[in-house]
């Protein structure tokens, strides 16, 4: 087989594309746990009920989600409205993912949706279920990147 074959190329790039694939999840798990955690936060504040709660949550996770995206484009020099695009284009599939994951184990972890943030419960199951939607949206992340999508689309424009 010769050195620079394709399968050699694609095998080289196998790591590469597990490497972008983390640190995109991560830059997603960064606005979804903020997003979280100041949802919580502000539904406990209120008094708010648990439909309202995740709702503020999931909200705030893509909009901290966005947030973390459009600032560098931004300064990558593209325009608000190219930036937002990119930022929908590289984040949506991986934000929502992430979501439907971490609020899917909220919800069967007896007692968690209902723990307040004094509650050891409230913690420990919002950290584990971002380490269980970090861990499931690696995948999705590679798979997007591996065919120009995702956040691909916002490496072509800043190194990141």
């Amino acid at each position: 087989m010769e050195h620079g074959s394709e399968q050699d190329a694609a095998h080289e790039q196998r790591p590469a594309l597990w490497r972008s694939a983390v640190q995109a999840t991560l830059h997603c798990l960064t606005g979804c746990a903020i997003g979280e955690v100041l949802g919580m936060v502000i539904a406990t504040a209120f008094g708010w009920g648990n439909a309202s709660s995740i709702a503020v949550s999931v909200a705030l996770a893509f909009l901290f989600g966005y947030s973390l995206t459009i600032r560098p484009v931004l300064h990558a020099g593209l325009g608000v409205r190219r930036a937002a695009g990119v930022a929908f284009a590289s984040d949506t599939v991986s934000i929502t993912t992430m979501e439907i994951i971490d609020n899917a184990f909220i919800l069967i972890v007896p007692g968690a949706i209902a723990a307040g943030l004094g509650d050891a419960l409230f913690w420990w199951s919002l950290a584990l279920s971002l380490v269980i939607a970090f861990v499931l949206t690696v995948p999705v992340n590679r798979w997007l990147i591996a065919r120009g999508r995702g956040h691909a689309v916002m490496h072509e424009l800043h190194g990141h």
